[in-house]
């Protein structure tokens, strides 16, 4: 897969093999080549997301702790998701 790195390339083929219903890769080009191959994706808030509806998680708690990280939070999707979730 053209212009992937090689931990984008083994996440989707591993999904290819196991026939997974869900691939969890952030990484926008990645995202995409997963998507024109047909896998189901979601990113790290989508499973955060998914946590605190089945009341997991705290999901202001865990942005908190998640902004102490190197992990970069893109900024209109998690707006979105802290106003779902009744934070600001």
């Amino acid at each position: 897969m053209e212009g992937l790195d090689e931990g984008e390339t083994a996440a989707i083929a591993l999904a290819e093999a196991l026939h997974a219903d869900l691939l969890l890769i952030d990484e926008r080009a990645g995202s995409c080549a997963a998507k024109r191959r047909g896998r189901l994706v979601t990113g790290t808030l989508g499973v955060l997301d998914l946590a605190a509806e089945r009341g997991l998680i705290d999901f202001s708690e865990v942005i908190w702790l998640l902004k102490t990280t190197s992990f970069r939070l893109p900024t209109g999707p998690l707006e979105a998701l802290l106003a779902k979730h009744g934070e600001s």
